[in-house]
């Protein structure tokens, strides 16, 4: 049986070492017993919260000693924990992923949050992984499982779920933002996972979509850079049948940091004209003068159009680390 009073006793220990002039005092723990939040509430104003992510693919490919392709396929595939590094083999890392996924994610979220119903948190994690992309909130991931027949799980307790993933860092959230608006909307969001080897493992490995791993991949290595990320909306109006109506394009990333703001389409693949206008429409519409993106999922050399509008392949995204601003 678990001691109650052991957390108190941490606390104690820590706060006593904190009065000491010579001493720096650095913790981490599993997410069921000792959660950075509870950290720094319990010592407010004399610590800071440091939050080690997985590799970024600058980290991984040097490390991995593969093609710079075969690395990124690796990367997408079985993510960037530093232990994959030492698994060999796509079995071994598989087996390593998903133990991590049942013991370690799973089993101390059910413990630290007193979640009884294992099996409906797990589908609720397969529902996210499945989504990543997409835009979701937990009223809609409700009525998916109420239409579908499967196991209900409710409003309320998919949104605590949502949450208890984000405070484990299994997941992110980026909210919608109005552009034009100048202001957030605060449902529908997306959620991106943590590390897509987590993710794929979750499913098996049956969902290998290039197209939304990549934009979960850009996603991360902007929030590894330091930015805030939310998902953008621009409002325009558009002919039709001699109407003019309003449509909502998508823009998937607004990007913050300071006074700087880049926006920044995530584009796998521009096969031809119709696809290129796509991409670039919803940058075109808006209204001002930031810096305005589309990474293509190749080694596409770095140009900008006549609209101003930077194009370039994912390994220059992604190895420079001052990437945006070329």
């Amino acid at each position: 049986m678990k001691n109650p009073d052991e957390p108190i006793r941490l606390y104690g220990v820590l706060n006593s070492l904190l009065r000491k002039s010579n001493v720096d005092v650095y913790i981490t723990g599993s997410n069921s017993k000792f959660l950075s939040s509870d950290v720094m509430t319990e010592f407010r104003g004399r610590g800071d919260e440091i939050h080690i992510s997985p590799l970024s693919f600058s980290e991984f490919y040097p490390a991995s000693g593969q093609e710079k392709s075969d690395a990124w396929r690796d990367y997408l595939y079985y993510g960037g924990l530093p232990h994959i590094l030492a698994e060999s083999g796509g079995e071994a890392k598989s087996r390593y992923l998903e133990k991590l996924n049942k013991e370690i994610y799973l089993r101390d979220m059910c413990e630290r949050y007193g979640i009884r119903d294992e099996e409906s948190m797990l589908i609720l994690m397969k529902v996210i992984a499945s989504a990543i992309g997409s835009l979701s909130n937990a009223q809609k991931i409700s009525d998916t499982f109420r239409s579908s027949g499967d196991k209900v799980i409710t409003m309320p307790t998919i949104s605590s779920y949502l949450k208890y993933l984000q405070e484990s860092f299994v997941v992110e959230k980026a909210e919608r933002y109005d552009i034009k608006g100048r202001k957030n909307i605060s449902t529908p969001s997306k959620y991106y996972y943590s590390d897509l080897g987590l993710r794929n493992a979750l499913l098996n490995f049956r969902q290998f979509e290039e197209t939304h791993l990549m934009e979960n991949a850009i996603y991360n290595e902007l929030i590894y850079r330091g930015y805030s990320v939310d998902v953008g909306v621009v409002e325009t109006r558009v002919d039709e049948g001699g109407k003019k109506v309003r449509k909502q394009l998508a823009v998937d990333f607004v990007v913050n940091q300071f006074n700087k703001r880049y926006y920044i389409q995530s584009a796998f693949l521009i096969s031809d004209r119709e696809k290129f206008e796509q991409e670039q429409a919803p940058l075109v519409k808006i209204p001002d003068s930031f810096k305005k993106i589309v990474v293509v999922g190749n080694n596409t050399p770095i140009w900008r159009n006549v609209e101003g509008i930077t194009f370039m392949g994912i390994y220059d995204f992604l190895l420079n680390e001052n990437s945006l601003d070329l």
